[in-house]
């Protein structure tokens, strides 16, 4: 049966995309076929079609990092025909064809079935980005963080992680600061919950090696010299997990955060998590996340329009999430 997608194409002047009609003999190798409803767009879904980093390692490939769907056929034990599921990560858009597409088949291992209280619609909308924001509140929690303990700062804070995080923090009982580069969205940032708005521009400078105390953790999706000024900023013993290097992978700062005030560090690996987190975050999130506040967050688009969207990530003017919808 032939279904379209969108599929990558290496050429002498880059990567470009077309829309294509396939097979199911086209179908890349696995054990679960899974009939896609929704995938969406990242940061990473930009880099890989724009090819700023060669996260795409074999071409002719479907990008798109992130899908879910309803398993059509299974040969595994663990998946039943008609199950919903969510794939983050792994090899998509990679190694492995990924979400941009009416039908993928992947292994077994890389599948999540979704809690009942989560649709495919809202899996797609929580993607990545919003698995990647909830990693981030269990290292902050694991690190002994809990609300009583002071503000968190969410950096990048329009973006799908930062929207997302804005919303988990503030259900669980956080008083959330989000730094943004867009005061005119204020607005949005204060509905998702956060109780107070810092320009971005207070943060991407070289700042000093340790600072005044500001905040008792945070999550940070942007690196380079907003990390390093994060750390300064943190309170004794606080906790800071960073998940993404939107402003460069250097760490321009200094140890004295950690050695004189005791401070945390955690790293964020949303692609090669093993099951058994990932299990746990999805479990997190439907509990912990407002799917009303998540529907204010997201934007549609078809599977033709999905290419030109992830270029355009990198301008900064997206806000929140973004699904596809493969089959409008």
């Amino acid at each position: 049966m032939s279904f379209r997608a969108i599929r990558a194409i290496q050429t002498d002047t880059g990567v470009t995309t077309e829309l294509v009609m396939l097979n199911d003999s086209d179908l890349d190798v696995g054990d679960v076929t899974v009939r896609v409803d929704y995938s969406t767009i990242n940061y990473k879904d930009g880099v890989a079609i724009t090819n700023a980093s060669p996260v795409i390692q074999r071409f002719p490939l479907i990008p798109g990092i992130d899908l879910a769907g309803t398993v059509e056929a299974s040969d595994s034990a663990e998946f039943a025909v008609g199950d919903k599921v969510v794939l983050n990560g792994w090899g998509l858009s990679q190694t492995h064809d990924g979400g941009f597409s009416q039908k993928a088949r992947v292994p077994a291992d890389w599948l999540i079935r979704l809690p009942a209280s989560i649709d495919t619609r809202h899996a797609a909308a929580i993607g990545t980005a919003g698995y990647t924001a909830m990693l981030s509140v269990l290292a902050l929690e694991h690190g002994g963080l809990t609300p009583d303990r002071g503000d968190v700062l969410v950096t990048g804070a329009n973006g799908g992680v930062g929207s997302v995080a804005i919303a988990l923090l503030a259900k669980l009982g956080y008083r959330v600061i989000a730094s943004t580069g867009r005061q005119e969205e204020a607005e949005y940032l204060t509905a998702l919950g956060a109780a107070e708005i810092i320009d971005r521009a207070t943060l991407s400078e070289k700042g000093a090696p340790i600072a005044t105390e500001r905040w008792a953790g945070a999550i940070d999706s942007v690196g380079s010299h907003t990390l390093a000024n994060v750390l300064a900023q943190t309170r004794y013993g606080g906790v800071v997990a960073n998940c993404g290097l939107a402003q460069g992978v250097d760490l321009p700062g200094s140890v004295l955060p950690f050695i004189r005030r005791g401070v945390t560090l955690a790293g964020i690996d949303l692609v090669n998590a093993p099951k058994a987190k990932r299990i746990a975050a999805w479990e997190r999130l439907a509990w912990d996340l407002d799917l009303g506040k998540l529907d204010a967050m997201v934007t549609t688009v078809g599977l033709e329009e999905a290419p030109d969207v992830a270029r355009s990530i990198f301008s900064g003017r997206i806000r929140g999430r973004t699904v596809v919808d493969v089959n409008r």
